[in-house]
């Protein structure tokens, strides 16, 4: 099953609901081949998120990750299997 997600379609989405400062998302779907999740492709299932935002001013560190998750959702929903999170 490929999800058709791309790094570029998540960065555009994150790009318009946070408004980065700094923003990386990388497509680690290739070193996770064989593992849960994986769908044999090498892309699409595993991602990386660094990103900063004026929006994670004054907020915990689990508020910023669920502001990155609820934005992402509709990736997650279409499959993909783990995102790794690092906010500033």
């Amino acid at each position: 099953m490929t999800t058709g997600v791309t790094a570029e379609a998540m960065r555009e989405r994150l790009a318009e609901l946070l408004a980065p400062t700094r923003l990386e998302v990388l497509d680690e779907s290739q070193a996770h081949a064989g593992h849960a999740g994986a769908d044999g492709s090498g892309f699409g299932t595993h991602f990386r998120v660094r990103v900063a935002s004026p929006r994670f001013a004054g907020l915990s560190r689990v508020a910023r990750h669920r502001l990155v998750y609820d934005a992402l959702q509709v990736f997650i929903d279409r499959g993909v299997h783990a995102l790794a999170i690092e906010t500033f």
